[in-house]
């Protein structure tokens, strides 16, 4: 075990997107993914209302049907990534949950099958099956924004003096905590399709007034995400330090050997062999 400083690092976008029926999520999610820029590919569980936004920007589409098990939502997130897309929009994760074959149902299904209605023991089948859909979408090497719907409640408003009654977006539509996984969570409100962070660590929502989501709002979080320390090349200037510190090729070899073993399959592995050669010549030398 093995303490390290603290830092920032460059990250891919895990950004949720919830709201009600017409809230504008999937909009939003075009285009913060246009603003991010490169390849886009997006899953739709709507029935095809993705591509009814097909002149936002240029994208592919993967109309996923039922079942909506956690396993085909992780076929299609790999597809993706197998595919060298950049950013990849799920449209909506809620199926994953509450949709025809997804989590809730599995559990009926399996519960009436196997545990005579027990549902608790159903759990204990469904729950790995619905971490490995999470970490799916955690470790990818693309941006991630998931949409959700929200349960709707209506409710009477005042609005320049009159009463009116609005669609408010409530409890997402997944699983409780699932907020957690994501970077930021946004909620669309119907009326004025505004934004607002019910958790960001960005930090670049927290502390404003509701906000309408733009291309200018991918570019603003791609910014953030790039903002943070590479670690292959912290890693390699922590290397650098060391071997030009090195009194001996005794204490080079260590630092190399480290350095050569966190950087396996990068550019800087080469880079690092580089430095240790034309450092353990001038320690030969020197000796």
């Amino acid at each position: 075990m093995k303490f390290e400083k603290a830092m920032r690092k460059k990250a891919k976008l895990r950004l949720a997107l919830t709201g009600p029926s017409g809230s504008g999520k999937t909009y939003s999610a075009l285009l913060i993914a246009k603003g991010i820029g490169g390849r886009i590919a997006v899953i739709d569980t709507e029935k095809g209302s993705a591509s009814l936004y097909s002149d936002i920007c240029e994208f592919d589409v993967l109309e996923l049907e039922p079942p909506f098990t956690p396993e085909r939502f992780i076929e299609a997130i790999q597809a993706a990534e197998q595919a060298g897309y950049d950013n990849l929009i799920i449209d909506s994760i809620t199926h994953e949950w509450g949709g025809v074959g997804g989590c809730l149902e599995l559990v009926d299904t399996i519960a009436k099958a196997k545990f005579r209605g027990n549902s608790w023991s159903a759990w204990s089948e469904i729950n790995p099956r619905h971490r490995l859909f999470l970490d799916s979408i955690l470790r990818s090497s693309m941006h991630i924004i998931a949409t959700m719907r929200s349960k709707t409640e209506t409710a009477q408003v005042e609005e320049n003096g009159r009463k009116k009654v609005a669609k408010l977006g409530m409890k997402s539509e997944q699983r409780d905590g699932v907020e957690y996984e994501f970077t930021t969570v946004l909620d669309l409100v119907h009326e004025s399709h505004h934004a607002n962070a019910t958790k960001d660590r960005t930090k670049l929502f927290s502390n404003s007034d509701p906000v309408i989501l733009t291309e200018e709002t991918g570019k603003r979080l791609l910014d953030w995400l790039e903002s943070g320390v590479n670690p292959h090349e912290e890693t390699l200037k922590h290397f650098t330090e060391l071997a030009n510190k090195a009194n001996s090729i005794d204490e080079l070899r260590p630092a190399f050997e480290e350095a050569w073993r966190s950087l396996r399959g990068t550019e800087q592995q080469a880079i690092a062999k580089d430095i240790y050669d034309i450092r353990k010549t001038e320690l030969e030398e020197a000796s």
